[in-house]
């Protein structure tokens, strides 16, 4: 059997860079939501798209694939890790102003059931639980179609002033 192939396209990611620092977190999100801005390429490589975001907290979804796939035939567990931390980072980023930047100190999430693409698509919703001026923290849940929790996660984002 012939092995399978996918390829994809993504955005010079200093695009993204130079609008983070013209813009606060909840609009630049939302640009790249509306397509006003392009996908980062890690959205482009993995197949994590965003869906809403809001004050505090950020949803998005993943639709599993066979290239998701560890060697025991279920999506790979650092897929799921990458997914909660997209939301969870980018709930945190609502709440910052323009130029201000964030990076996850820590992330620790808990798998509590299989997925794969039998899971129908992926939804995880980060919200922010408190943000300080150097810190923050938020929790997800990632659910597959039929609303059963696939996984849950929280972080800790270490707070970047602007400067």
């Amino acid at each position: 059997m012939p092995p399978r192939q996918r390829s994809y396209d993504w955005s010079d990611p200093r695009i993204l860079a130079q609008a983070a620092t013209e813009m606060d977190g909840i609009e630049f999100l939302k640009r790249i939501g509306t397509g006003d801005l392009p996908p980062p390429p890690a959205g482009q490589t993995t197949g994590i798209v965003p869906v809403e975001v809001g004050d505090g907290w950020a949803r998005f979804e993943l639709e599993p694939a066979e290239w998701h796939y560890n060697v025991i035939g279920s999506v790979h567990g650092g897929i799921l890790s990458t997914l909660a931390d997209t939301a969870l980072g980018c709930a945190v980023h609502t709440k910052l102003p323009a130029g201000t930047g964030y990076t996850s100190l820590d992330l620790t999430i808990k798998f509590t059931r299989v997925a794969t693409v039998d899971s129908g698509v992926l939804t995880c919703e980060g919200t922010v639980i408190t943000i300080g001026r150097r810190t923050a923290t938020a929790q997800a849940r990632i659910t597959d179609s039929s609303g059963r929790v696939i996984a849950h996660a929280v972080t800790t984002c270490l707070i970047i002033p602007s400067g």
